[in-house]
């Protein structure tokens, strides 16, 4: 099987609205990987062809500079956080799929939904505050008990609250990490308040921040997308990389049939891709290796992004996957023509030839 992955960086323009020019990680050839007996799973000469694709948009971007973390074991520190239940229902599929050198840690204001998680590092936000049992879709407690330097200015918000009021155990699960991915689901009470104030402790700890995304379905009533669109723009703000994966476009790639169980697995599944796709770079040795500093350069105040994938067999395999990358429902909104950056994998069985990588 071949795969690939392409993210871009953006462009400067506002969160909802900008468009792209594209690089491909400062040079005009893509990254492609060693190819392992579990990845060919299809006889020789007609391997399948995956790529998955994701364009970044700029949002408004922060000043920080990266500091210099310690590797382990040679290695930059790659942590997860989930937040809220999504967040933590994503971190369950991750753990599930065996996802490689990634360190796993959920949030939650609900203890209930800690208790199901297959994480032991966990953070109970703002016990004090919710008792332990959520942020009742108010983001503004979410927010509050995880950052207690912002109490005063956010007093009157829930997620947000419980975040800000549990500042110092976010620092203690940070610490040492090389690189945040910050995932969850907009809409709720937690993720949406706390997601921002997380971030915000990321970055000023000088942690490459990404944050992957989901946002609700329109049955799911306009209030909680209001607050997706709130959680969103203060998201964008805080995070070098935003990824957004809505929940609507999944109805293109279901039917009838389709349950609501299995429509939030292939989210899960989603969220998953999102981080593999990068980690992958990072922990999988590769014929043309990317180091973190490359993934840095692409990832570093990138701004808003989107991801895509497509997998094919046969004679046109790279075209055609390449063409599925491009026209997944999940790219969203955004143009992708004016891209500033571009990050791609390429994974396949030993008959890859080099024109079909070109």
């Amino acid at each position: 099987m071949l795969r690939t992955f392409l993210r871009c960086s953006g462009s400067g323009r506002p969160f909802a609205t900008s468009s792209h020019a594209a690089k491909v990680n400062g040079a005009d050839v893509p990254s492609f990987r060693r190819p392992s007996p579990s990845t060919t799973n299809f006889p020789k000469r007609s391997a399948g062809y995956q790529s998955t694709r994701a364009m970044n948009e700029s949002a408004h971007r922060s000043e920080h500079q990266p500091k210099s973390h310690k590797l382990k074991n040679g290695r930059p520190v790659i942590t997860v956080i989930g937040v809220g239940g999504a967040g933590s229902n994503a971190v369950n599929s991750m753990i599930t799929s065996q996802l490689e050198g990634v360190d796993f840690v959920v949030a939650n204001t609900d203890c209930q939904a800690l208790a199901r998680s297959l994480t032991p590092r966990q953070i109970t936000l703002g016990k004090e505050l919710t008792k332990g049992l959520g942020a009742g879709s108010k983001p503004s407690l979410g927010m509050y008990a995880s950052h207690s330097v912002q109490r005063q200015t956010h007093r009157a918000y829930a997620g947000k609250s419980a975040a800000e009021l549990s500042h110092d155990d976010i620092v203690a699960q940070l610490e040492g990490s090389n690189m945040l991915f910050v995932t969850g689901g907009m809409g709720g009470g937690t993720c949406t308040g706390a997601a921002p104030i997380i971030a915000n402790i990321a970055r000023d700890m000088g942690i490459l921040t990404v944050a992957v995304v989901s946002t609700p379905f329109r049955s799911e009533g306009p209030n909680r997308t209001r607050l997706a669109i709130q959680g969103l723009a203060a998201l964008a703000q805080s995070v070098d990389t935003l990824i957004v994966v809505p929940n609507q476009n999944l109805l293109a790639l279901s039917n009838a049939s389709t349950t609501l169980v299995e429509a939030f697995r292939y989210a899960d599944a989603v969220l998953l891709e999102g981080v593999k796709g990068v980690t992958d770079l990072i922990v999988k040795p590769g014929l043309i290796n990317l180091d973190f500093a490359d993934i840095n350069t692409i990832l570093s105040k990138a701004g808003r992004a989107m991801m895509g994938s497509g997998q094919a067999a046969g004679a046109n395999r790279a075209e055609e996957a390449a063409y599925a990358a491009m026209s997944t429902p999940l790219l969203g909104d955004l143009p992708t023509e004016h891209a500033t950056g571009l990050l791609v994998t390429i994974r396949g069985g030993e008959d890859m030839t080099l024109y079909e990588v070109h």
